[in-house]
């Protein structure tokens, strides 16, 4: 089954780029592609498309606010920012918005493809450096707090490989397990954290030394 994609950007050669990315993706299926995010709720709303790239910076409505008309009506659908700002007010702001990922796009070529697999899998694509940022900005002035979460040895080494931005690919390998074995996991430290994404987990266990 292919995955509909639709692509926001406002650079023509770049989105040209990113046309060839997702057409000669076996799996993938372009959808649309928008110079402009002005239409997005019609667009869609009528497309219904799987996974959203979507540029920050764009005339008209930009891409943060874009992704806040979405999320109004629409909480399924994976939206990777595309950016050259890797600073955390932009990166904060897309994440509070409602954005899945994040990809910066010097590395575009190379990673979107891995990026959409990951955020269709339920993980959050975004360089070590981003996620490393983000964690640290979200982190709250407080106490330590005792581990009252009974997090066993290998969840800590888990939400360890998270805080350092790596895939659960890179995890299975990192630990010698398979990565049935590593979603398995991940689950329960939610269910132990009372969390719901893979960001507020390593954020918690980030801010009550966790890990």
């Amino acid at each position: 089954m292919q995955i509909g994609v639709v692509i926001y950007e406002d650079n023509s050669d770049l989105r040209e780029s990113l046309c060839n990315l997702v057409m000669f993706a076996d799996n993938l299926l372009l959808l649309g592609n928008y110079a402009r995010a002005d239409e997005v709720v019609k667009q869609i709303t009528g497309l219904e498309p799987d996974v959203i790239l979507m540029d920050i910076d764009m005339p008209g409505i930009n891409g943060i606010e874009a992704v806040k008309k979405i999320r109004q009506f629409n909480q399924q659908v994976q939206i990777i920012m595309l950016t050259v700002f890797d600073d955390s007010h932009h990166v904060l702001d897309a994440i509070y918005a409602g954005a899945s990922g994040y990809l910066l796009k010097k590395y575009i070529s190379d990673k979107l493809v891995d990026a959409i697999s990951q955020v269709l899998q339920g993980e959050a694509p975004m360089s070590p450096g981003i996620a490393r940022m983000v964690l640290q900005s979200m982190q709250q002035a407080i106490q330590p707090l005792a581990n009252t979460y009974n997090l066993t040895q290998r969840e800590k080494e888990i939400l360890n490989n998270l805080s350092k931005g790596n895939s659960y690919k890179m995890i299975a390998a990192d630990l010698a397990i398979s990565i049935d074995t590593v979603r398995s996991h991940i689950k329960k430290i939610y269910e132990k954290l009372q969390v719901h994404s893979q960001v507020e987990a390593v954020a918690k266990a980030m801010n009550e030394r966790l890990v």
